[in-house]
């Protein structure tokens, strides 16, 4: 059984003091719980984590990455400094990144490459807009994007991935996915997988991205290919964000 994930995307928000407060909170609630935790923050806020969360339940990591190792990129930032502070995951694809910056399949798939080349886990973003899915294109549009991953990893690399299901249209906007809808799009990319690689489906965790709270996280997480979640406004508050975990 593919254990649980809920990571916490900061967005661009957060300052020193109150980070301290809200992964302080985060930290003493924790608990025991079997889910695995992490937060990826602001690359200014990834020293803090490292010297704040150093030894806790509570992993951390990036929201974007540099296809790039090194060189005249200015504002870039490469894999090798996500190591440098000790990151474990690192977002790649997010539908904001996609749409405010012009990111294509393509690109997303060599950040997931550069992340996976440092030792970092790429959290790899799929997801369609309103009008995609009131078009009746969200396998193809996320069968397209997980596609673009798949094609330039290797079997042992695809396993070393975790997807994220983010349907554009229920991101911040309060609407979410039906249970059944975002299982139907999570066994899509279930089976994706299994067509890579047998061992990538069953290792791989799913992340469901929309809008996920705790009044609705124990119902969606109990859906047959749903592994988690990639929380945004309610990883902002250390109450909300530990109640997912626990639902988890």
């Amino acid at each position: 059984m593919r254990p649980k994930l809920v990571v916490g995307n900061w967005k661009m928000n957060g300052s020193r003091a109150n980070n301290a407060t809200l992964l302080a909170g985060i930290v003493e609630g924790l608990g025991n719980g079997k889910a695995n935790a992490a937060v990826c923050v602001p690359a200014p806020y990834l020293q803090q984590c490292a010297d704040t969360l150093a030894g806790s339940k509570l992993a951390w990591g990036a929201q974007d990455v540099s296809i790039h190792a090194s060189g005249a990129y200015t504002g870039e930032v490469a894999a090798s400094m996500l190591v440098d502070f000790a990151c474990r995951y690192v977002i790649v694809g997010h539908s904001e990144r996609r749409a405010y910056h012009g990111e294509t399949d393509q690109q997303v798939a060599q950040k997931a490459l550069a992340a996976l080349n440092a030792g970092l886990t790429p959290i790899v973003c799929v997801g369609e807009t309103l009008a995609q899915r009131e078009a009746e294109q969200t396998n193809a549009v996320v069968g397209k994007q997980l596609s673009a991953v798949l094609e330039l990893l290797d079997g042992d690399a695809v396993e070393r991935i975790v997807v994220a299901y983010e349907p554009v249209w229920a991101i911040g906007t309060g609407k979410t996915a039906t249970p059944a809808m975002a299982q139907e799009v999570h066994a899509q990319l279930r089976g994706q997988l299994r067509e890579r690689s047998a061992g990538a489906a069953e290792k791989v965790a799913i992340l469901y991205g929309g809008s996920m709270k705790p009044d609705n996280a124990q119902e969606l997480m109990s859906q047959a290919d749903i592994d988690g979640g990639l929380i945004g406004g309610a990883a902002l508050k250390a109450a909300d964000f530990l109640a997912i975990i626990h639902a988890a």
